[in-house]
Formats: C-alpha cells, sequence, structure tokens
C-alpha cells in the first residue's frame, strides 16, 4: 500500500474547514484520455487507493496504462481499545489522502471508451466519494 518515505512531523493535526471548499488543482485530464472525479470532498486511505488500483489492473488486462494522481501522506492516528482518558495522542494507524470536490483520483488510457467507464465506475464503488466517469474532449 502507499505510504510515504518520510513526513516532517509524525503526527499532523485533523485540520479545519473540511467539506467547505473545492479544488484548485488537478481539476482537468493530463495524463489518460478517461478519469475518475471527485464530486464530494473526502479522505481517501491508502487501502481504498489500492483496492481501486487492483479493480482498474484488472479489468483492462495489460491493455492500457493507469495514472493514480492522488498520494495518502496525512497521517491518521488512533488510540488502542481501553485506553484512559489523557496519556497523549495515539499512534499513527494509517494515512489518507485529502480529496476535494473536483478532484481528479485516477486516469487511464489506451483502453476503448466502454472498458475504461466500467472499470473506473467499478473503481469508484471502492472510494469513500461520490465520483464520476469523465473523458477528455
Amino acid at each position: 500500500m502507499l505510504i510515504p518515505k518520510k513526513v516532517k512531523h509524525r503526527k499532523w493535526h485533523k485540520g479545519r474547514g473540511r467539506n467547505i471548499r473545492v479544488a484548485t488543482t488537478k481539476l482537468e485530464l493530463a495524463f489518460g484520455a478517461y478519469g475518475l472525479k471527485a464530486l464530494t470532498p473526502a479522505w481517501v486511505s491508502s487501502q481504498q487507493i489500492e483496492a481501486a488500483r487492483r479493480v482498474l489492473s484488472r479489468s483492462i488486462k495489460k491493455g492500457g496504462k493507469i495514472w493514480i494522481r492522488v498520494f495518502p501522506d496525512k497521517p491518521i492516528t488512533k488510540k488502542g481499545n481501553e485506553v484512559p482518558m489523557g496519556a497523549g495522542k495515539g499512534g499513527v494507524d494509517h494515512y489518507v489522502a485529502v480529496v476535494r470536490a473536483g478532484t481528479i483520483m485516477f486516469e487511464m488510457d489506451g483502453v476503448p471508451a466502454d472498458v475504461a467507464k466500467k472499470a473506473l465506475e467499478d473503481a469508484a464503488y471502492k472510494m469513500s466519494s461520490v465520483c464520476k466517469f469523465v473523458q477528455a474532449r
């Protein structure tokens, strides 16, 4: 699964202003002819990205190329079960990618449009945000 090699700070704050802003980068297809665009903001975990990548690679069967445009670099911490209040913040549990509404998450090229649409719609089931299939004009 995707994890960063190194992070500046081991534990991050959650951040404020979630779910209100739209994306300002990764708005257009840059590499492939087809893509998967997030319509709602979400934290997409590295497990979800890997599950979607597997769906895409299995459905195109060595026929095309896939680009993953998001990377999980935000550490999410979790305290153990039955740990009393206090005693600091928990350890890093997993990593997420912060995805805003309008971000292109995956791109694909080298396959027919109907195969790409089916593959990307299947990958959208694995995501924690509502997604749609987009095509280059």
